[in-house]
This record gives C-alpha cells, sequence and structure tokens, in this order.
C-alpha cells in the first residue's frame, strides 16, 4: 500500500482514499515518510537551489568574462 500527504487538508491518505488531484504528494512506502513530505520537499528544493548556484557559478567561472 502506498501513501500520500494531501497538502490542503494536511492529512495522510491511502491508495483507498487517495484525492485525485495535484494537492497530493507521494507515493511514499510509510505513513510517516507520507507525513513528513513537506519538509521532505523542502530540503530537496533546499539542495536542488544549491546545486543550481554551484552549477551556474562554474559556468561563469569557465567562460572567463562572467556574463554567463
Amino acid at each position: 500500500m502506498s501513501f500520500w500527504y494531501n497538502v490542503d487538508t494536511g492529512q495522510v491518505e491511502t491508495d483507498d482514499n487517495r484525492s485525485r488531484g495535484e494537492q497530493v504528494l507521494g507515493p511514499y512506502a510509510t505513513e510517516a515518510e507520507a507525513r513528513a513530505a513537506l519538509d521532505t520537499a523542502h530540503k530537496k528544493t533546499e539542495q536542488w537551489d544549491s546545486e543550481d548556484r554551484d552549477w551556474n557559478e562554474r559556468g561563469r567561472s569557465a567562460s572567463g568574462d562572467g556574463d554567463a
């Protein structure tokens, strides 16, 4: 069974009662993972933003002119 986090209601849902649409995050293997969905998404976003900054800095360094 998969678990889902509904961002509108703040509730964990299962395959049996999952809302349809963009308001659910998942699937997650456990109810605990689903409950932590917003924290997990926040951490991943921070990581990706950091990787993007690093990528952009490398591009500027490689171009030599700072306009990349």
